[in-house]
């Protein structure tokens, strides 16, 4: 049996994904996007989320929490953008609701709060740092499902995430057959 577009990513590391995407003059690395505790290497579906400056004085509901709620299969990653520069947009009743729907791990485009919890819960974080700030009252979600921008790469619905100890690379759902192919190629002559 052939192995999975997963299964194939998983086998690789963010540095041979990026050179493959170099290569083909296609974007997809990121600069800044670190695991923020000693979490392990994750690779999945993105499932895309816009936040933004709460306005006004209208309530909200839990951010990102009915994006955790629609999650019905085992392979995303939540990949969430527009946050507040030192305001959190993750924490741990999230990293626990994403726990119990299976999610693969969340990468931010912002901070994460919380993150001893979501060390004892071993949910993988990655993302630009870490702070106490809660985004209560500051931050809200725009959208869901639709393209953001993450570190100056525009990421869709579906496109493929793999994260590790160097960083977080996307790969666009569409060309991920040709990078799978060149980075697999570029590990052969490597090695």
């Amino acid at each position: 049996m052939k192995p999975s577009h997963l299964d194939r990513l998983d086998r690789l590391d963010t540095s041979t994904v990026s050179d493959a995407l170099d290569f083909l003059a296609l974007s997809g690395a990121t600069v800044g996007l670190r695991p923020l505790w000693n979490c392990p290497k994750i690779v999945g579906r993105a499932s895309t989320v816009q936040l933004g400056p709460k306005v006004g004085d209208a309530p909200t509901v839990h951010l990102i929490s009915p994006v955790i709620a629609a999650i019905e299969t085992d392979e995303r990653v939540l990949v969430i953008s527009g946050g507040i520069d030192g305001v959190s947009c993750w924490g741990d009743i999230l990293a626990n609701a994403a726990k119990v729907k299976r999610v693969r791990g969340t990468v931010i485009d912002g901070f994460s709060r919380d993150i001893e919890a979501n060390d004892a819960i071993a949910y993988p974080v990655y993302g630009r740092g870490v702070t106490m700030v809660s985004a209560r009252n500051r931050v809200v979600q725009l959208a869901s499902g639709t393209p953001i921008q993450v570190a100056g790469v525009t990421v869709r619905e579906d496109d493929y995430v793999i994260a590790d100890r160097c960083g977080t690379v996307f790969v666009a759902s569409g060309r991920v057959d040709e990078v799978l192919d060149l980075a697999e190629r570029i590990v052969r002559r490597q090695d």
